[in-house]
């Protein structure tokens, strides 16, 4: 699979996601991030609009637990991959979103470096996807 947005803007995201209630997550992920992830960790993960809704009586907590793990399944991937860090991680994600500094501060951050870490992976990927490509 060849990656075609390997430059997503982690903090835009983040506020666009926050203008529109969360609700931009939720569309972002069926039009192809929840794809390429399962690609990237090798297994299907659970459907993000399924953890939203488990999310809705624990406050969210659940989504973001979810969201945390997927964060560390991608570090061991970048990691694998010899990707220099820094990365995202299952702490880095769970305490930015619950700690965080500022209501809006903290979770951009998380955001903006999952990204980064996804699209790190995603352009190394698709680098050794041209390299076997030209091998052949």
């Amino acid at each position: 699979m060849t990656f075609r947005h390997t430059k997503r803007p982690g903090v835009l995201l983040f506020f666009i996601d926050f203008f529109t209630a969360w609700l931009f997550f939720l569309c972002y992920m069926r039009c192809g991030l929840q794809d390429e992830l399962d690609c990237i960790l090798g297994r299907k993960t659970e459907n993000y609009g399924m953890a939203y809704l488990k999310g809705i009586p624990t406050l969210f907590i659940y989504t973001l637990v979810w969201m945390a793990r997927i964060a560390e399944e991608l570090k061991v991937k970048a990691i694998e991959l010899g990707i220099a860090g820094p990365y995202t991680s299952w702490k880095h994600m769970f305490y930015w979103n619950v700690l965080g500094i500022f209501v809006l501060v903290g979770p951009a951050v998380a955001t903006q470096r999952f990204f980064r870490t996804l699209n790190d992976v995603e352009k190394e990927l698709n680098r050794r996807n041209e390299t076997d490509y030209s091998e052949g």
